[in-house]
């Protein structure tokens, strides 16, 4: 079966690879193996919209694979830290000033 935009379903197939990654690999050397195989597979693409990705893939990848080890991210924080902005913004309690 030929796609009737094949360029578009190699973006799409992409797209859902790397999530695939993000969302199955649970250890860090398989999760950077992936991780290079994914950008390899973008680098003969073609695609340009994808090299801001694949190049901060490649710049911070330390760090990236750390989330394989415990799935977490800084979420939670930003949470916390949203909250606190709302609450700074809406009171007119010294204490936030």
């Amino acid at each position: 079966m030929n796609p009737p935009y094949p360029d578009i379903y190699k973006a799409y197939n992409l797209t859902q690879e790397l999530r695939g990654i993000f969302e199955n690999t649970i250890d860090k050397i398989i999760g950077f193996a992936k991780l290079a195989k994914w950008h390899e597979k973008v680098h003969q693409s073609g695609f340009k919209s994808f090299n801001t990705t694949s190049r901060t893939i490649t710049d911070r990848y330390k760090t990236i694979l750390s989330y394989f080890d415990n799935r977490s991210t800084n979420a939670s924080a930003e949470l916390i830290d949203s909250s606190r902005n709302k609450a700074k913004a809406n009171s007119l309690d010294p204490f936030f000033e």
